[in-house]
């Protein structure tokens, strides 16, 4: 949790520098993705989580890729904000959870999994959206105020490549 914490965290600082200009270009030129939804999606996959290991709902592919209301969560600092109340409802719930073995069994598309395994894989997921979003700002010329170290990502199943 702490690790996927930190991502979080520095993903608000990244996005946060992201100009408002900016957030409606595609993150890359072959999906119709627009940065907009990619910062939101980051924070949305904790939210999916929660939904999951709190509400029962069976983790989904759709689950962590429900976007914002239109008109909704068009700046950075917006994207953020809604990162902090993500993070702080993960921090929530894992500071009352009793059991934190990571063996209780959660419904995902995939199957029925271990709770650590779907903790690991939302974390990892975080990382790579934080990674793209950091090569995005270098690409506008932005030096983001806070990165991801080799050590915060260290045992993650990473991707090789940014974009697969």
């Amino acid at each position: 949790m702490r690790k996927w914490v930190n991502v979080l965290n520095t993903a608000q600082t990244i996005i946060s520098q992201i100009p408002d200009n900016k957030m409606l270009e595609r993150v890359i030129p072959n999906r119709e993705r627009p940065i907009r939804l990619l910062a939101h999606h980051v924070f949305r996959i904790g939210e999916a989580f929660l939904e999951t290991v709190i509400d029962g709902k069976e983790y989904a592919i759709q689950h962590a890729n429900v976007p914002p209301a239109e008109g909704t969560y068009t700046k950075g600092p917006q994207i953020a904000e809604y990162g902090h109340s993500v993070v702080k409802r993960l921090q929530d719930w894992w500071a009352q959870l009793k059991d934190k073995s990571g063996a209780q069994k959660l419904k995902t598309y995939y199957g029925d999994q271990p709770l650590h395994m779907v903790l690991e894989r939302s974390t990892w997921h975080s990382a790579q959206h934080a990674r793209q979003l950091t090569y995005l700002l270098e690409q506008f010329g932005i030096e983001p105020k806070r990165r991801l170290a080799p050590e915060d990502l260290a045992g993650l199943p990473l991707p090789e490549r940014l974009f697969e």
